[in-house]
């Protein structure tokens, strides 16, 4: 519990500036169906970057959001006020919240304790109920500078390999949802995000696998990821390429 909290109580102020969003289109297939009124749990949350995606597609949603990270959450409150927010592990937090029509996870599902969060998740949704987990996955096979990027990450950063999020979500989803008689579905989106390097060295400041380089290596890490994104620049600029995933299964 102390790795996956303090991994993020230092960074919530850059985190939340620099984290990549999620493609629009992607909320209305999430808020497709749901009720008016409908009863949402942000899992996972961090500072709230799911809801400002998804809250504009819901009408007069009744929210909760859980993280693990005091300093995330206190980040969160400030932004969505109204929002009920809990400080805990989402595994034991969440079957005390009721039962729900939504349950979202974003950017986040890697770091749950998985067979436990999905039983937890079918049990606290209403029937009828959802999970939806999305994720921005870096597409770093063909770009230079990006698999660059993955060889600095894992020199530098311990226990960092850039497939660690390598993870059968559909069948693990399906495990639980599919013996319900449940289709899990599958959207993907590619898209390209363009920086200014000093905004790229930001965004990786704000991520778990740097801070854990720079405590390994020193902030000079920082450093080396300003020269080798300034290294595939135009005009300052760098393009970073994504590919965002959607897993939704309804109970």
């Amino acid at each position: 519990m102390s790795t996956r909290s303090g991994s993020f109580n230092e960074i919530a102020t850059e985190y939340d500036r620099y984290r990549p969003r999620y493609p629009e289109e992607l909320a209305a297939v999430v808020a497709d169906g749901l009720r008016a009124g409908p009863r949402v749990v942000d899992v996972g949350a961090g500072t709230g970057i799911v809801l400002e995606w998804l809250l504009p597609r819901l009408e007069t949603p009744e929210v909760q959001a859980v993280d693990i990270s005091e300093g995330m959450v206190d980040a969160g409150r400030k932004k969505f006020p109204f929002v009920k927010w809990h400080v805990g592990r989402v595994e034991d937090v969440l079957p005390s919240l009721g039962k729900n029509d939504l349950i979202v996870a974003g950017q986040a599902y890697q770091w749950f304790e998985r067979e436990e969060f999905l039983d937890a998740a079918y049990g606290s949704l209403a029937e009828g109920g959802r999970l939806a987990v999305i994720q921005n996955n870096r597409v770093h096979v063909g770009s230079e500078m990006l698999s660059a990027y993955e060889d600095l990450l894992e020199t530098n950063s311990p226990g960092y390999t850039r497939g660690y999020r390598d993870i059968d979500i559909f069948g693990e989803m399906a495990g639980v949802f599919g013996e319900q008689g449940t289709a899990v579905r599958v959207e993907r989106r590619r898209w390209s995000r363009s920086m200014q390097v000093d905004d790229f060295v930001g965004m990786a400041s704000s991520s778990t696998q740097v801070q854990r380089a720079v405590d390994a290596k020193g902030p000079g890490v920082l450093d080396d990821i300003r020269s080798l994104s300034g290294k595939y620049a135009i005009d300052g600029v760098v393009s970073v390429p994504y590919e965002t995933e959607l897993f939704i299964a309804d109970r």
